[in-house]
């Protein structure tokens, strides 16, 4: 059930009338309907990959209960170290084991004929439902929170159909607590929801799905085409997969509001950014603390002496890891390298007075900061969209040695104006977290509306062919 479906819209509105139709002094009753409807939201994708959610579920919540009641140090390891095997452990099994037994196979030169292969569909928002509850494990652990023990509302906290299939991946002392308490309803917390959820719509398929017609023209036969178009499909790309997923982003922060959640904040206009550094920090923002967290940090703070290398280790480690949580693929291992060796040259000191990259960039004159991110991350996106190391290799060196164009497509032509609409709404609405918001201090009720029935009716026209988000897959 895609979120730019006629489907997920009816499907919204039958849970939203029975959620705010139970009152809002019966939490437990509405708990249960939204476990209930986000359950069946993920079971239309596949109910046979439920048994994963609910085992996940269950696991994490019984360890947090376990590590709660113990006082002992080995003890409390293994039972954080079960839990962190068996959800990594179906990540590995689901997600990654055709591609680590290929390489095993091509390493050792073994025929495909006699290895028998893992063939299995992955299992939708696998990746964001098991680092979710990993976090929850982990806090406990940790003593950062304590655990609950109503296990309805842990389930809702991991099942919770806005963010279920591909986030925000929300920390358990943000979300759970929420289901811990009643919500009011707030007729203008929902109307900020729904301009959230056109917003995130117009994003997603007069931008999005308009641009990567024209991407994946160029990218399915790129020997026809010139370093221009190449260049041209590249920098396409880059806008296809942030107005993709940040659309769907704020289809979802957006769907939370309508029930009285509050979730968080995944992009903050990351092409502003004036530093690599700073664009992961302004780019899938929850996963960057993620591994921010919960990889680099302990990676570091594990040696007795932080040295410029063991940063530097740390940042490569991670972003390799960041790679290859998008997918099993060589393409997303070269994108998180890539990634993570810029990231480390830009904290090196190599200037005078322990000056970085960083720094420079950041006293940089404005333009020249925008353009060194934008073609850095440029670059590393033609491995993210391309099939393979060689097809990625391949499109560079043609960008590179200036050849010819032999084939100019105009696919998309005046579709390009969503675009240009796009980036000067959010420019010149950088303070708010999307142009629509309150909305009704800007414009007048009936100039409002008018520009809500034609964004409707062009949502509606460009609503076919449905493409699914870039970001189910992983």
């Amino acid at each position: 059930m895609l979120f730019n479906s006629f489907d997920f819209g009816f499907f919204l509105v039958i849970v939203y009338a029975l959620y705010w139709s139970i009152g809002t002094h019966r939490r437990k009753a509405q708990n249960t309907l939204l476990l209930i409807g986000s359950y069946v939201f993920y079971g239309l994708w596949d109910w046979r990959f439920l048994f994963l959610l609910l085992g996940s579920s269950f696991i994490d919540f019984f360890a947090g209960q376990l590590l709660q009641r113990s006082t002992q140090a080995p003890y409390r390891k293994l039972i954080l170290w079960s839990s962190l095997l068996w959800n990594l452990g179906v990540l590995v099994i689901f997600k990654y084991f055709n591609f680590f037994t290929e390489g095993f196979t091509q390493l050792f030169s073994i025929s495909e004929g006699s290895y028998g292969f893992w063939n299995v569909v992955i299992p939708i928002g696998l990746s964001f439902y098991t680092f979710q509850t990993m976090t929850y494990t982990i806090d406990v652990y940790r003593k950062r929170i304590a655990p609950t023990k109503n296990i309805l509302n842990f389930l809702c906290f991991v099942s919770f159909f806005p963010q279920l299939v591909a986030g925000p991946i929300e920390r358990a002392s943000h979300l759970l607590p929420q289901f811990e308490n009643n919500r009011t309803f707030d007729l203008k917390v929902t109307k900020e929801g729904l301009r959230q959820i056109l917003w995130g719509l117009f994003k997603k398929i007069l931008v999005a799905d308009k641009l990567g017609l024209a991407v994946t023209m160029v990218f399915s036969a790129p020997d026809e085409y010139g370093w221009f178009m190449l260049i041209f499909a590249a920098v396409l790309f880059c806008f296809q997969v942030y107005c993709d997923f940040s659309g769907y982003t704020d289809i979802a922060i957006g769907t939370a509001k309508l029930f009285g959640f509050s979730l968080s904040k995944n992009f903050n206009l990351p092409y502003l950014a004036k530093s690599m550094t700073e664009f992961w920090q302004r780019w899938h923002i929850t996963l960057t603390q993620w591994f921010t967290d919960y990889v680099y940090l302990p990676f570091v703070r594990s040696a007795k002496r932080v040295t410029i290398s063991l940063r530097t280790t740390g940042m490569l480690l991670t972003m390799f890891l960041v790679g290859l949580w998008h997918g099993a693929n060589w393409t997303f291992i070269a994108f998180g390298i890539f990634n993570g060796v810029i990231l480390a040259l830009e904290r090196i000191p190599f200037f005078p007075n322990r000056g970085t990259l960083r720094k420079r960039l950041q006293a940089a004159p404005w333009l020249f900061s925008l353009g060194y991110v934008f073609v850095m991350f440029t670059i590393s996106s033609v491995f993210f969209r391309s099939d393979s190391i060689s097809e990625a290799w391949f499109i560079l060196q043609r960008i590179f040695s200036f050849t010819q164009d032999t084939r100019i497509t105009s696919l998309i032509g005046v579709k390009l104006l969503y675009l240009v609409f796009l980036l000067i709404a959010e420019m010149l609405t950088r303070t708010k977290d999307f142009p629509l918001q309150q909305l009704e201090f800007k414009l007048k009720k009936p100039l409002r509306w008018a520009m809500y029935y034609v964004a409707i009716v062009l949502l509606i026209r460009y609503a076919e062919p449905k493409e699914a988000f870039i970001y189910f897959q992983f």
